[in-house]
């Protein structure tokens, strides 16, 4: 049996980085990465194979970054771990040490109690290349799609496949919004606009009773009494850990039914750690379970995980999730870091909340310029920023990032009404509306008697 210092069990973003992350600052240690599909394909892009991609097959993670730190990769299924023995247990019987074992597992669909969802031409959203190109065929195959689920990846669906010529696309949400639980009510009507333009139709506030039809989906029925006919199915109602695995090897669950993990994404066996979906993820802010999975959450992860397998040798501690997310329907980019006024006031932050709106070039008239709104959330009595959602033009994916690392970092609103920026006239808002600074300038008034 080969013992090598470290094994990273699976091959998405959140394997890849731990296993480059240590290879680096361990550079004398063997790190092998194990996966159970020779192609893995990346996450974020699966919506977008139908359309925007020549193939599927262009939707697959690097292996160079691997070869290119001297990291073996396993193509095989673990299928248990013998903590005892530090080895794990291959499908095919053989077996491999370990030092420091990281369980890199990633998530599986949630499967609705919904009738029906047996039929052909159900499809779920897997990270199986495979499996999307027998999913990319039947969309070409079908002149009805319903798309169950409006949140992330049922609005990046349905943004995909309005642009095929001859679909219908619908999306049923039960929530009265579509991504309503990432954005506040001004940010998610817009959008909803915006996928209506698309062709898209939307039926929001209903659940799914049923799918029916003679092997095959025929018709989606709704708890308001409509049927719809459809070709194909696609659920796309979320993700919950994989933690098989970890409950065969004994090791402890978290109250959201992710693998438990310290703030140095540590399990309950100090030798296994547990980093990206399958790992349990606490909010930023309140400590709570969150069923947010990011791959911009599991690569931070990852970068923790694997630069203290051995000891803490840096101090990068989870400090919890943000959930930062960005988005795309039609013209409209979207962002949001933090708590949205909604769930901060539920949660009982007594909170101050500004606006600040302007085109994304200086002055407006110039081509291209597109309005962008930012809505940040700040703790009243600390002045504290909470969180903050971006929506105008693409600039929005970044200026996203710019609100996530106030977050993180605690700013206030007076630090924020005071940073320095760059600007340019086809670029940026101009430096007298930058949108940021102005939304937290306009909080100033209602933050302790400023």
């Amino acid at each position: 049996m080969e013992r090598v210092d470290a094994i990273v069990v699976g091959g998405g973003p959140a394997g890849l980085i731990t296993a480059v992350t240590a290879k680096r600052t361990y550079p004398d240690k063997k790190v092998v990465l194990v996966r159970s599909v020779e192609k893995g394909v990346v996450p974020c892009g699966i919506p977008y194979v139908f359309r925007r991609m020549e193939s599927v097959e262009k939707d697959i993670l690097p292996d160079k970054s691997l070869e290119a730190n001297n990291i073996p990769i396993v193509i095989n299924t673990v299928t248990e771990i013998d903590r005892h023995n530090k080895k794990i247990v291959f499908q095919d019987g053989t077996k491999m040490g370990y030092e420091r074992l990281v369980l890199a597992i990633g998530s599986k669909p949630v499967t609705p109690p919904i009738p029906g969802l047996e039929l052909d031409n159900v499809f779920f959203v897997k990270k199986d290349l495979n499996y999307l190109k027998k999913m990319r065929e039947a969309v070409y195959n079908s002149k009805k799609v319903v798309i169950i689920g409006g949140g992330f990846i049922g609005v990046e669906f349905a943004d995909e496949l309005s642009g095929i010529e001859g679909l219908e696309v619908s999306i049923v949400e039960l929530m009265p919004h579509c991504l309503m639980a990432a954005f506040d009510d001004e940010f998610v009507i817009p959008v909803e606009e915006e996928l209506k333009r698309l062709g898209v139709k939307l039926y929001t506030g209903v659940k799914v009773e049923r799918l029916e039809g003679d092997g095959k989906v025929e018709r989606v029925v709704l708890s308001s009494g409509e049927i719809l006919d459809a070709d194909m199915v696609i659920v796309a109602i979320g993700a919950k850990p994989n933690t098989d695995l970890a409950v065969q090897a004994g090791l402890a669950l978290g109250r959201g039914g992710g693998i438990w993990v310290d703030e140095y994404l540590r399990t309950s066996d100090p030798s296994i750690f547990a980093v990206g979906d399958c790992a349990e993820k606490r909010d930023f802010f309140t400590r709570k379970h969150t069923p947010v999975m990011l791959a911009s959450t599991a690569v931070a992860e990852a970068r923790i995980a694997g630069a203290n397998l051995w000891g803490l040798k840096l101090i990068r501690e989870n400090r919890g999730t943000i959930a930062t997310f960005s988005t795309k329907a039609g013209n409209i980019a979207l962002g949001a870091a933090g708590l949205t006024e909604r769930v901060a006031k539920r949660e009982g932050f007594e909170i101050i909340t500004s606006i600040a709106e302007a085109p994304n070039r200086h002055p407006g008239c110039l081509p291209g310029a597109v309005k962008t709104k930012v809505k940040l959330v700040f703790s009243k009595h600390s002045g504290v920023i909470l969180g903050g959602q971006v929506m105008g033009g693409e600039s929005a994916g970044e200026i996203v990032n710019i609100i996530a690392l106030a977050v993180q970092m605690g700013l206030t609103a007076t630090q924020i009404d005071t940073l320095q920026v760059a600007t340019h006239p086809l670029l940026t808002a101009a430096p007298t509306v930058y949108q940021f600074v102005t939304a937290a300038g306009k909080a100033l008034p209602g933050i302790c008697g400023i």
